[in-house]
């Protein structure tokens, strides 16, 4: 992902997640902040889609729409903030191979854990992408304020069955 990159990474969220909306200074501050954990995914016809992730604290939600000022020094999680893909981008594996690439990132940068908000009907595919709910009832406020689907989802990557 690049800075030029904004205007159509916009574009996508605005149509995969009109119920989330989030400016643009959110994108380009975790661009910023970590570059590594901010992909496109580019089609034949341009942008079709994105992923934007950073090292972040286990059990913490950075409310949406919403800077984060710095990266933490004591994070233990890798968070996925957002991936989205528009329709004719999904279906050939490109959302599980990014999250592939997501969990070797976040291994290879020493983390043994990587968390994220489902929202929508989500849940399901990152279920299948080796994410368990992780129930905490100070968190289940915080998650409300997404909709009443979100659950916050942790990954444990230590004796991750992927890892192959």
């Amino acid at each position: 992902m690049a800075a030029a990159d904004l205007p159509a990474i916009m574009a996508v969220a605005g149509q995969v997640h009109p119920d989330y909306p989030e400016g643009e200074a959110v994108f380009a501050e975790r661009l910023a902040l970590h570059p590594a954990g901010c992909l496109v995914l580019a089609g034949g016809e341009g942008l079709g889609g994105y992923v934007l992730s950073h090292p972040w604290r286990l059990g913490q939600v950075p409310a949406l729409d919403s800077l984060l000022g710095a990266l933490p020094g004591d994070a233990d999680a890798y968070y996925i903030h957002d991936l989205a893909l528009l329709p004719c981008a999904r279906g050939g594996g490109a959302a599980s191979a990014c999250v592939d690439r997501l969990a070797a990132h976040a291994r290879d940068s020493g983390f043994v854990r990587m968390a994220l908000v489902a929202v929508g009907n989500s849940a399901g595919f990152w279920r299948r992408q080796g994410f368990r709910e992780a129930h905490d009832e100070a968190l289940a406020r915080k998650l409300a304020s997404y909709d009443d689907a979100a659950r916050y989802l942790v990954r444990d990557l230590k004796d991750d069955w992927r890892n192959a």
